[in-house]
């Protein structure tokens, strides 16, 4: 896949960092603020706690902490509460536990209520928000609670909660079943792209993507890839142009990466590439600013150093 040269590159600036180091942690935006939920912390052990980051004063606050420890979850901010969806934590004997788990937080009144379970478990899958409903797209394996993802073949189910109707229902599965991929919602379709696989031949990142129709009920594989094969990279759609962050990338590991596509343009454009190699980040956007939170480093340690991209 051909990158062109983009003149307006971006500027990347560090700001205050997280209090705790994690990765793999639920994100979301709220009356100008992010927050920051859960996430593995140093030998992922799963996190509670929730951070509240204010740009305009460069300043960190606590929120109350989540019921379950976990990550890897979706997240989406609907109606003013923070949905906390799915995830997963390591056990004491070293198992892990796939959550249906979903819960729902207020960021006005800092309390947390249940919310109804999903259908099968879902740790670090796609998701994203589309017309009234959250899409949850494949993730690990439930048969990967065992060892972890080393010989995870992903998993193709994928499931939508309508607020309309209040609860869960099945949609036609991934075809590549994988985690660690990412998706977006526009022109009212869903875009599902990147994520990796065991394939029998060692894990595999994906640089497809696949979109499916709501209203056809049907997934196609898209005519556009990404520049680069990728796993828990970070993603956003920005001002007409779809931004990708760092992630796995074969042999290659976590780099630095980064790419937009400009759907008016039709190609990626090169942007300054991240100030250290990053994967399992959360990401917000606040005021035509990307927030790229916490993740891996390259050599797999939770990092807390948050940085803004201004493009």
């Amino acid at each position: 896949m051909t990158i062109q040269h983009s003149e307006k590159q971006g500027v990347w600036k560090a700001v205050k960092p997280l209090h705790i180091a994690r990765s793999h942690p639920g994100v979301a935006s709220f009356n100008g603020k992010i927050f920051v939920i859960g996430g593995g912390g140093p030998g992922f052990e799963s996190l509670q706690n929730v951070e509240i980051f204010d740009p305009k004063v460069n300043h960190w606050e606590k929120g109350k902490e989540m019921p379950t420890a976990r990550s890897g979850m979706a997240t989406f901010e609907v109606g003013g509460k923070i949905y906390v969806v799915g995830g997963g934590f390591k056990q004491k004997n070293g198992k892990f536990k796939f959550l249906r788990t979903v819960e729902i937080y207020d960021p006005v009144s800092d309390q947390w209520q249940q919310g109804a379970d999903m259908l099968q478990p879902h740790d670090y899958p796609a998701f994203t928000f589309l017309e009234g409903r959250m899409y949850i797209l494949g993730g690990h394996h439930p048969d990967a609670t065992e060892g972890g993802p080393q010989t995870d073949p992903g998993f193709g189910f994928c499931e939508v909660f309508d607020f309309k109707k209040g609860s869960w229902s099945e949609l036609p599965g991934l075809p590549k079943p994988r985690f660690a991929a990412m998706a977006v919602s526009m022109d009212g379709k869903i875009f599902a792209f990147g994520g990796v696989a065991f394939t029998g031949k060692g894990m595999t990142e994906y640089d497809q993507m696949e979109v499916f129709d709501p209203k056809q009920g049907v997934w196609e594989k898209a005519l556009l890839q990404l520049p680069w094969s990728a796993a828990a990279h970070g993603t956003c759609l920005l001002g007409g142009s779809l931004y990708i962050f760092g992630g796995f990338s074969g042999d290659k590991g976590i780099g630095t990466q980064t790419a937009r596509y400009d759907f008016g343009k039709g190609q990626w454009e090169s942007i300054a590439p991240l100030p250290e190699a990053r994967a399992a980040m959360g990401v917000s956007i606040i005021e035509d600013s990307i927030y790229l939170l916490g993740g891996w480093s390259s050599d797999r340690s939770v990092m807390n150093s948050v940085v803004q991209y201004s493009p």
